[in-house]
């Protein structure tokens, strides 16, 4: 993965766990350490163990070397397509450019380690570095495309995905753009499989209210870094839309990122302070405690100006799975998760009104929300499972070792 421990991508940290529980031996290879302030409790032995390397050393320099005379046609093609493949994206070839070193460096690592497979979480750098290892030690590589590391550039895609054993998307749609991008001759090596939620981890928050009218304020819950790909200004404008209309509620965030200060603004601005408050980052126990005191979650996922979107945030996952019904976009693969007007409502990205519309109907009739955290349990335990989902991962694994 590129970073690690990133309190972000605990799906990553929850399919290791999950791995290692089905018998499997992990270890960790991130592109860079990430200096979190809040790391997940399961996370520190992984972090103990991880092979962080540094952006460059001697014993890098002196990998490429040797690499260079003792494969000096490889060393040459492969740079070459890294170099070409990616030009006309200032961001890809930048990452080409640096992680070249180091990835021949980790293929020699990974050999003395005995990997047997490589699997690289992300479309973007992870999926780059993995092509190189593959070039250069033959370790059979898989790689998954999420949300902006497929959405925002398709530099070199074709080449990492013709390279690899398998890819994973972890959606229909993902999936899609990848066949459109690398040819339909990839289809069959494509795979949907969905990120997962343990739900031992994320259980339903107990009995369903048994009466027509809400009482005391509307709890709504939003999760996740604190960015324009969010879209949580127009949950505040939807906010400042139930105030005008007498709608009590109370309104929390949980994430932190670059976007706060200019949110906190703007609830000073609306004069929301007192029913809108943001906690920073947080653990995913911390999360599960705060899904189990909401009513709703929203995630009011936009297209970036940057051309970053979301896949489908693992947030919807655990708040359905604790019987809470969600309000999203219909953006990406998020309607693969939740049914419009079944186990929650889509809105159109950026639609602030239909937001708060939505949260109205929240508010007015309480038995649809436990109406619909029934049907979101029931799509979590056939579609959205973790070790269910792992299981489908490992299996793909082991039949690439066994051709």
């Amino acid at each position: 993965m590129s970073r690690f421990p990133k309190i972000t991508e605990t799906f990553v940290l929850h399919e290791m766990i999950e791995m290692e529980r089905l018998g499997h031996s992990v270890e960790v290879f991130p592109l860079q350490q990430e200096k979190a302030k809040v790391v997940q409790s399961d996370a520190r032995q992984y972090v103990e163990r991880a092979h962080f390397t540094p952006a460059f050393s001697f014993a890098i320099m002196w990998a490429c070397i040797l690499m260079l005379l003792k494969r000096p046609l490889r060393f040459a093609t492969t740079l070459g397509i890294a170099l070409y493949a990616n030009l006309g994206s200032l961001r890809y070839f930048t990452g080409a450019i640096v992680f070249f070193p180091k990835s021949i460096y980790l293929a020699g690592q990974m050999q003395k380690a005995g990997i047997e497979h490589l699997h690289a979480h992300f479309a973007s750098h992870p999926a780059f570095v993995a092509f190189v290892i593959n070039r250069f030690s033959e370790i059979p590589y898989s790689f998954v495309a999420h949300g902006s590391d497929l959405h925002r550039d398709q530099h070199m895609l074709a080449d990492k995905t013709e390279s690899a054993a398998f890819v994973v998307a972890i959606s229909r749609y993902n999936k899609k753009m990848i066949v459109d991008v690398c040819g339909e001759h990839c289809e069959e090596k494509v795979h949907v499989i969905h990120c997962g939620i343990d739900p031992s981890r994320f259980a339903p928050k107990g009995a369903a209210p048994d009466v027509g009218i809400q009482t005391g304020p509307l709890r709504i819950l939003c999760v996740g870094t604190l960015h324009e790909v969010k879209g949580q200004t127009y949950l505040l404008e939807a906010c400042e839309i139930l105030r005008s209309q007498s709608i009590d509620f109370r309104c929390t965030f949980l994430g932190d990122g670059p976007d706060r200060s200019s949110l906190e603004s703007r609830v000073e601005q609306l004069d929301l302070e007192t029913q809108i408050s943001f906690l920073g980052s947080v653990t995913s126990d911390c999360v599960r405690e705060h899904l189990l005191q909401t009513d709703v979650l929203v995630a009011p996922s936009v297209p970036s100006h940057d051309g970053r979107r979301e896949g489908i945030p693992v947030v919807l996952m655990e708040a359905m799975a604790c019987g809470v019904p969600c309000i999203s976009s219909e953006l990406s693969g998020i309607p693969e998760l939740v049914e419009d007007g079944e186990s929650g409502f889509l809105t159109q990205p950026g639609d602030s009104e239909h937001i708060a519309s939505a949260l109205r109907r929240f508010y007015e009739e309480p038995m649809l929300r436990s109406q619909m955290a029934q049907v979101g349990l029931r799509k979590i335990a056939s579609e959205f499972c973790l070790e269910a989902n792992v299981e489908m991962l490992a299996s793909r694994i082991l039949e690439t070792r066994n051709r």
